[in-house]
């Protein structure tokens, strides 16, 4: 009797039991799930214009893959820079500090690979670290665990790498590999009892815009609308934009950027800008098969043969540059975009979303005919401005939206912060985490910008200057000294230099004031 008492007992017991335990259990894998450590992918592009994606602009292309990060995260709608050309930019990522803290002021620099950075601080706290792609810093990264890096500016078609076992070729297009690798190291290479942190660095879309092979169908058969200044004479501004050499009309390339035969455009009397635009692009072409050579001749040869039946001049040669330019960028684009479709694939088929942040940004903007402009430098908003778009679902809301002053120096601390990692005191920038919760925080209430690079390519003057959410001012110097200001709610698009204005003299004045402030805030001094 006592036995089935006992067994009747232990029966008992279990059912009261078990339940509890599952439950208990299941409780504890849910927290260690939630508190593992996050991974983080940036995904950076080179020289993407926020106008360029259609969660920021649909008026000229649609980017479904970039969109869906949007829409599962957070899209920033005031990101900026704070010295809009590569290297520099990369180096202010990196450190969390303005270039002249960082000391990588242009693109001549070498990057200081001792100093501090947000790969090498994760890499002491235990996370693993690559880099794959556009590196653009001449030395050799150091804070990776692996990294394969483009030389300089990459090739688009069958482009070398460097790794620290040196140099070799891969077959293949260059945002397609790239992508590969990424995907490659997060299957196979990592440490997967380790959180990872994870560079994707994209050549894609820097000039010469080289689109896909597989996209060779497409190139030529859309036409875009044109920007409302694409002929802008400059009447409202100052030196600095009369003198800089990147107008479509003036200074884009026939040959090298818009892929006309050198031998048709010396028949037909036109002359370069600068001799090494005038190219059959023998530096890209060089490592083609003649298949491959064939295919991009017949991509482009119904676009040669109606030019060289209709030769352009004047503002209808504009237009056509313009058409030509746009074609191969956004084409190039759409490669991009197909490839974080197939990275976001790859994540959410291995269960990695969740657990993952994804960001998605520029190392700069760019200009697409605004203003006549190609290339990027200036203050202005299309170059000043990056697409910024993250997706974490653990703290951030599906289809947010931001509206605070953010910017490349920010990054850093975010990625330390979301990390559970300190800060270190000289970095610059504040965590975006607070924002990314959707937290009322107060916020900064201006950007400082610097450009350094001048005397060099496309002219563009040194500057510097201050942003708020309304007003923008800015001081030339170096061989001009101008000031320019701009009341971006009523002047949206900075036709109209109001420095000189007698209704915005109270404004200049406390412009100038929150300018020595910043100044002084960043320590810089020069």
């Amino acid at each position: 009797m006592r036995k089935k008492t006992s067994l009747l007992f232990l029966a008992v017991w279990l059912l009261v039991t078990l339940p509890g335990c599952d439950k208990r259990a299941k409780e504890k894998v849910k927290q260690d799930t939630e508190n593992l450590r996050p991974n983080i992918i940036i995904i950076m592009t080179d020289d993407h214009a926020y106008q360029a994606i259609s969660a920021y602009d649909t008026t000229l292309i649609r980017t479904p893959n970039i969109d869906r990060l949007a829409e599962e995260g957070m899209r920033f709608a005031n990101s900026f820079v704070s010295n809009s050309v590569s290297s520099p930019s990369r180096a202010v990522c990196l450190t969390g500090k303005h270039s002249h803290r960082n000391g990588h002021i242009d693109n001549t620099c070498v990057f200081d690979s001792t100093q501090q950075t947000f790969p090498k601080i994760m890499q002491s706290s235990g996370y693993q670290t690559a880099l794959i792609g556009k590196w653009h810093l001449v030395s050799t990264p150091t804070g990776f665990d692996h990294w394969e890096i483009l030389p300089g500016q990459g090739e688009y078609y069958h482009p070398e790498f460097i790794t620290e076992n040196g140099k070799h070729r891969e077959q293949g297009y260059v945002t397609d590999i790239i992508t590969d690798k990424a995907i490659h190291w997060i299957a196979e290479q990592r440490d997967q009892n380790k959180p990872f942190v994870l560079l994707c660095n994209h050549k894609a879309p820097h000039r010469e815009w080289s689109p896909s092979p597989a996209d060779y169908p497409i190139v030529l058969s859309k036409t875009y609308p044109e920007p409302e200044t694409l002929f802008d004479d400059y009447s409202g501004r100052g030196t600095a934009a009369k003198t800089a050499e990147m107008r479509i009309k003036d200074h884009m390339g026939l040959t090298m950027d818009s892929k006309l035969p050198p031998g048709l455009v010396d028949s037909l009397g036109y002359n370069e800008f600068l001799s090494w635009y005038h190219t059959d692009y023998t530096h890209i072409r060089r490592n083609l098969s003649e298949e491959e050579l064939a295919a991009i001749d017949d991509t482009y040869r119904p676009m040669i043969e109606d030019f060289r039946r209709n030769p352009r001049t004047g503002e209808e040669l504009t237009r056509w540059k313009y058409q030509r330019y746009m074609q191969d960028y956004l084409t190039t684009i759409k490669s991009v975009d197909d490839n974080i479709g197939r990275l976001y694939n790859h994540l959410k088929e291995n269960n990695l979303l969740e657990n993952t942040l994804i960001v998605y940004v520029s190392d700069q903007g760019f200009y697409l005919g605004e203003h006549g402009w190609f290339d990027k430098r200036f203050m202005y908003e299309e170059s000043f401005r990056t697409p910024l778009i993250m997706r974490y679902p653990k703290i951030i809301k599906a289809n947010s939206v931001n509206y605070d002053l953010v910017q490349n120096i920010d990054y850093a601390e975010t990625f330390l912060d979301l990390a559970g990692i300190t800060i270190p005191d000289d970095m610059q920038g504040r965590s975006l985490l607070p924002l990314l919760r959707g937290e009322k925080v107060e916020w900064r209430d201006a950007l400082y910008y610097h450009y350094y690079e001048y005397p060099s390519i496309h002219a563009v003057k040194r500057h510097y200057g201050v942003r708020t959410d309304r007003y923008k001012l800015i001081h030339f110097y170096y061989d001009i000294d101008e000031w320019e200001l701009y009341d971006l709610q009523n002047d949206p698009k900075e036709m109209n230099n109001v420095i000189d204005a007698p209704q915005y003299q109270e404004i200049k004045k406390m412009l100038m004031k929150r300018l020595a402030e910043l100044r002084e805030e960043y320590g810089d001094h020069g």
